[in-house]
């Protein structure tokens, strides 16, 4: 039953939880005891809502940034990643594969907001060698959601 919910509710946050109850075939007081049991055990580390900035008519950069680290002596990569998602502007963190080893996500109001964290809090530290900022343009995807509106078929009919 786990697997189950944690599919419909990372898709929907707000589904009611007796359709919920009711598509899973238990009773609604199964389904909050799992929710109450998964959110301590920390399964479920918490709920976001997605939002279209652009559409919503308030600036916001969201940048990319691949960081390539030398872990320190008894530092290791948890570590550098703990000193990294600790600073307020960064959304998420994580530990990749390929040539860089850390994928840091941060949003700023502009382009030299973002480009200034980089290189006065993050390029600075201790660990880090080098980093390579990509901005994203434009959302079409995020989260199994689709952001871009549907190109709209300009043939004219023909009969």
């Amino acid at each position: 039953m786990r697997e189950k919910i944690l599919t419909f509710i990372e898709k929907n946050s707000r589904i009611d939880l007796e359709e919920l109850a009711i598509i899973l075939g238990v009773d609604k007081a199964s389904v909050m005891n799992e929710l109450e049991a998964m959110e301590k055990e920390r399964i479920i580390c918490g709920y976001h809502t997605l939002i279209d900035w652009d559409k919503a008519g308030i600036e916001k950069v969201t940048a990319l940034i691949e960081v390539r680290v030398t872990p320190q002596r008894g530092m290791g990569f948890d570590k550098v990643a703990e000193r990294i998602y600790n600073y307020p502007e960064v959304n998420s963190v994580y530990l990749i594969s390929g040539g860089f080893d850390f994928m840091v996500t941060i949003e700023g109001k502009t382009l030299r907001e973002v480009s200034q964290f980089v290189s006065d809090k993050l390029s600075p530290l201790d660990a880090v060698l080098s980093t390579k900022t990509n901005f994203i343009l434009k959302k079409y995807k995020d989260h199994g959601t689709v952001m871009a509106e549907p190109a709209k078929d300009e043939r004219i009919m023909m009969f």
